[in-house]
């Protein structure tokens, strides 16, 4: 789920280099957090949020698979 979230971001972006995510794992959950530059961090949220929804979704949809919970923070 990290390298989705990773490609997803870097598509998103003027700076792809400048994306991280940093991968915090539990038993049954994982947090996401991805880090981008400034200047791009309103094409990763979009209009009220909606990028970050569908991110979060497409990212949820993913870890069903693999019967976890996920959080997708971006900082």
């Amino acid at each position: 789920m990290k390298e989705l979230l990773t490609i997803i971001a870097r598509s998103l972006v003027d700076n792809p280099d400048s994306v991280q995510v940093n991968e915090i794992a539990g038993e049954h959950s994982i947090i996401l957090e991805l880090k981008v530059a400034e200047e791009d961090m309103g094409k990763v949220i979009g209009k009220q949020g909606r990028i970050a929804k569908s991110i979060r979704t497409v990212v949820k949809a993913a870890a069903i698979k693999e019967n976890k919970r996920v959080v997708v923070e971006i900082i």
